[in-house]
């Protein structure tokens, strides 16, 4: 096998025989993206490629670009590539790219998990002769639970704090984590309250056909007061803001994969943390890999280093690449968590 489907450059992941980048962190003429998240799709770019459910939302955070779009499976000629996006599971609209040149096919992964949220559209495997494997939780200690025993936690949580007259804080990242919460909680304990990051993006899916419940903006103007006991879902940031204190009492929890790890939730100020993530565990990490049926695995923004190394023991020609991703709130490592 040659090594010249994708190459890797200062600006990204470069394919030459159809002169493109995927998700480049350096301006490129043209950028084929896996999602809408900040550390993937960025502004700069000449021309754009995504699926046609990713757009949206990709024109929402980016504004005025020349974006063209593809159905998941859409299989695309540009250049001597062969490009196809394939559900990654990771958000709504989120791909993995098939690239395929004189019968090599490599997929770069972007961000994704294996396990059905109820909202994205579910990971589907690709065969391929090299895999480019984000591994944000390559550690055998990230194991998620089942999302439903998740959802139960959840709304007991938020049903206590409203008899005990508080509000429910809950932060998570406003593009994906938080309209899969919004999938997961009981409408009927009480009003639903959002910040406006997640409330502008909540107006964008719903424009294209996914279901959430009904939300109630937080603007300047409103009395929080009519709304007590309210479920408020709003960006980690928000979390002990001025902000936040406009609720009265309230208890506040965060919800991360990064709650598998001890001391996380007491620097994230949350009084409860919910271990739920939109990227693989280990489990769903080493099933991926293993359904691609890839010899040549490249690891990228995560535990990279040991989760190469492991795979090499498992008989894989595995290697670290190094990118420019994981800059969001939900994939970058708390301070001073390390391997």
């Amino acid at each position: 096998m040659s090594n010249t489907v994708l190459t890797f450059t200062d600006r990204g992941i470069y394919c030459p025989a159809g002169d493109f980048f995927i998700d480049p962190w350096r301006p490129v003429d043209r950028a084929l993206i896996t999602h809408g998240h900040a550390d993937h799709a960025r502004p700069g770019h000449r021309r754009y490629l995504c699926t046609d459910a990713c757009a949206p939302v990709m024109i929402h955070r980016l504004g005025s670009i020349s974006v063209e779009t593809v159905k998941f499976g859409e299989v695309r000629k540009i250049g001597d590539a062969l490009v196809s996006f394939h559900p990654a599971g990771h958000l709504p609209g989120s791909a993995q790219i098939r690239v395929e040149v004189a019968g090599e096919v490599w997929v770069a992964s972007g961000d994704y998990k294996v396990v059905p949220d109820g909202i994205s559209e579910p990971f589907e495997p690709v065969k391929c002769h090299s895999f480019i494997t984000e591994c944000t939780f390559g550690l055998p200690v990230f194991k998620w639970d089942d999302q439903n025993d998740v959802a139960k936690d959840l709304n007991v949580w938020w049903a206590k704090n409203t008899a005990d007259g508080k509000a429910s804080i809950l932060g998570a990242y406003s593009l994906g984590k938080a309209q899969r919460l919004l999938a997961m909680v009981d409408p009927a304990i009480g009003p639903i309250l959002t910040h406006g990051a997640v409330e502008n993006t909540n107006q964008v899916l719903r424009n294209q056909g996914y279901c959430l419940p009904d939300t109630i903006h937080v603007t300047p103007d409103l009395n929080v007061k009519n709304h007590s006991g309210a479920l408020v879902i709003a960006p980690p940031s928000a979390l002990g803001s001025q902000w936040a204190r406009r609720f009265g009492p309230s208890s506040t929890a965060f919800a991360s994969g990064w709650m598998r790890l001890r001391g996380v939730r007491r620097r994230r100020a949350a009084d409860r943390g919910f271990v739920i993530s939109d990227h693989a565990d280990w489990d769903g990490l080493m099933s991926a890999i293993q359904e691609t049926g890839a010899e040549n695995i490249f690891t990228t923004h995560g535990y990279t280093d040991i989760f190469a190394r492991w795979l090499n023991t498992q008989g894989y020609n595995a290697q670290v690449l190094k990118t420019e991703f994981g800059t969001d709130e939900d994939d970058t490592a708390p301070t001073g968590e390390a391997a």
